[in-house]
């Protein structure tokens, strides 16, 4: 479903998040609720320097250091223990330089030997130097013991954490990496992208690997009413969500033959259920319907599906939507829908490919189908292909000049084009844009949610808390506007018990709100809270509606536990609110 509690984010080739863009009833973007590692990435990428070298070389000089009286040769017996240590280094580090590892190998062990115990520095060094050796060689083994032998010497030695951080993902050990890599992060003051990438790697890489065992035996958890509303409210040409029609319901006049017919619809049952916000029952009651072969299979496989959909089950869903999609005798505005849903559900799974296939088809067969190019838009937003989104969103209108959701989503993806190809005239004209949006729909909320985080993007923080206000008069059971109007009192007046207050309110109002878990998880986390941050990204965890909301939740919980590892191991913190 492309209907979610959060943003979604495009697809990137960089290796690291970017803006995340809204696409979703009344969910506005938010910059700063990513990784636990990009809170402070804008400054990093001002800095980057020396730091964004390879780390390959081993320290010190070639050439020999002060304490050896100048000499390039001096007796070996006239030299202190540390002289003599600091002679067999600077050996290696020229056969290291020369690619001769084996010999540099030899020296750094002469170094090792010779080295007086008390003198930890200088040891430390030669532990990493050796390890430094190793690593050109592959011996990701022996590079972790030598690098381990260098942080016990010297805890806070950034090269050799990052060296063994390194080797220890190349033997698959991501948890003892991860923690490392932390531990420079925070040492490098989250200022070296070569140290942030390995971070993002492997916490994406746990993610996905915990996300996948964890999904596959979750509890199916049917998500909040508001949730449920929102997302049929995506749809203009859903037959199941419709109220039930005249022909549909019972009618106390028929004869008895025609009204136990009626009656034992366990689709109309089910659409009943609809309409009452019952939502539980929906599923079973299709079931009803589609093993007795009833005259409303086609949209009892539907309605189960997208309610498989909701409660993150997709693999029981795909059978249903592949039926009704081949079924001849369905009607093509049911078909259609069918293909609007699994092409949404291909693109959670990553699969664009086969989402752009399903939403091309569904075209072909309604091609005045609004819903169709509305959510063919928002994929074509998320594939960074706006100028296509754009069109796809001007066909919606042109088919529903009422459609207000993709007027405002129109707006807001070419205020993103404009933002981030610093086009200020274009800027402007998407401003306008949204304007024209909010007085001819004074009462999408969507519109002004939209136009909040233009606006938060502009640095008019007064305008877009007005813009939530607006929200929240017109929905105000809806909790991710709570969300992001917290958020803009941390980033407006850095108020962060008000911002707190409004999020501790979206989950009074939708307990379900996984989106105000994770967002109330990272704050906790940038005030070093890291063991509430870990249990409010727990329960985000337990609410995510597919697998890869679930990976990134557990990339984000996983980069909380390992600051409390080196927070013990280390006595290490980055900087707090």
């Amino acid at each position: 479903m492309m209907a979610a509690s959060k943003p979604v984010e495009p697809q990137s080739g960089s290796g690291l998040p970017r803006w995340q863009l809204a696409l979703l009833v009344g969910t506005p973007i938010v910059l700063g609720v990513g990784a636990v590692y990009l809170w402070n990435r804008s400054r990093g990428k001002e800095k980057q320097g020396k730091k964004n070298g390879e780390r390959k070389t081993p320290e010190g000089s070639a050439s020999p250091v002060q304490g050896q009286h100048g000499a390039t040769n001096p007796e070996l017996e006239n030299m202190s223990p540390l002289d003599r240590a600091q002679s067999a280094k600077n050996k290696g580090n020229k056969y290291f330089k020369a690619g001769k590892y084996d010999q540099a190998i030899q020296c750094y062990t002469d170094a090792i030997s010779l080295c007086p115990k008390e003198q930890k520095g200088d040891l430390s060094t030669f532990y990493q130097n050796r390890a430094a050796a190793y690593e050109q060689q592959l011996k990701w083994t022996e590079v972790i013991q030598d690098c381990s032998q260098a942080v016990e010497l010297n805890p806070c030695y950034i090269k050799a954490l990052f060296r063994r951080a390194k080797a220890l993902e190349k033997l698959g050990n991501k948890k003892e990496c991860l923690e490392d890599v932390t531990a420079v992060c925070i040492l490098e003051v989250f200022q070296n992208q070569q140290s942030m990438l390995l971070a993002d790697k492997v916490l994406k890489q746990l993610g996905k690997e915990k996300a996948k065992e964890k999904y596959k035996n979750r509890e199916p958890l049917m998500p909040s009413p508001q949730f449920i509303k929102s997302y049929f409210s995506s749809f203009t040409d859903d037959i199941i969500s419709q109220p039930l029609q005249k022909g549909e319901k019972k009618d106390e006049d028929k004869d008895k033959e025609g009204e136990a017919s009626e009656v034992s619809s366990g689709y109309l049952k089910a659409k009943q259920y609809m309409e009452e916000e019952n939502y539980d029952k929906i599923i079973s009651e299709c079931t009803k319907e589609i093993e007795s072969g009833g005259r409303y299979t086609a949209e009892a496989l539907l309605l189960r599906a997208t309610f498989y959909l909701l409660i993150g089950n997709s693999t029981a869903a795909q059978p249903d939507l592949d039926r009704v999609i081949n079924m001849d005798d369905a009607s093509v505005k049911l078909r259609a829908n069918a293909l609007i849903k699994r092409g949404s559900m291909y693109m959670q799974q990553q699969q664009p490919q086969l989402s752009t296939q399903d939403f091309n088809m569904a075209a072909e067969i309604d091609p005045r189908n609004a819903d169709v190019y509305h959510h063919r838009g928002q994929l074509k937003i998320l594939l960074d292909q706006v100028e296509e989104a754009v069109g796809d969103f001007d066909e919606c209108i042109k088919l529903r000049p009422d459609s207000a959701l993709a007027q405002a989503q129109k707006c807001f993806a070419l205020y993103r084009q404009a933002y981030t190809g610093n086009n200020p005239s274009q800027v402007q004209k998407a401003m306008d844009g949204f304007e024209d949006v909010i007085r001819r729909f004074p009462k999408c909320a969507e519109g002004y949610a939209l136009y909040a985080q233009a606006l938060t993007d502009q640095q008019q923080f007064g305008n877009a808390d007005e813009m939530y206000d607006k929200c929240i008069e017109l929905e105000p059971d809806n909790a991710t506007t709570y969300v992001h109007k917290g958020l803009l009192q941390l980033q407006w007046k850095q108020d962060l018990e008000m911002g707190l207050e409004l999020i501790s309110k979206a989950i009074e109002i939708d307990n379900k709100c996984d989106f105000a878990y994770e967002t109330m998880g990272t704050i906790e986390v940038q005030r070093g809270n890291l063991d509430k941050a870990i249990d409010m990204f727990n329960k985000a965890i337990n609410l995510a509606k597919s697998e890869m909301e679930m990976a990134h939740l557990y990339s984000l919980c996983d980069a909380a536990y390992a600051q409390t590892e080196v927070a013990k191991k280390y006595g290490l913190k980055p900087p707090t609110l």
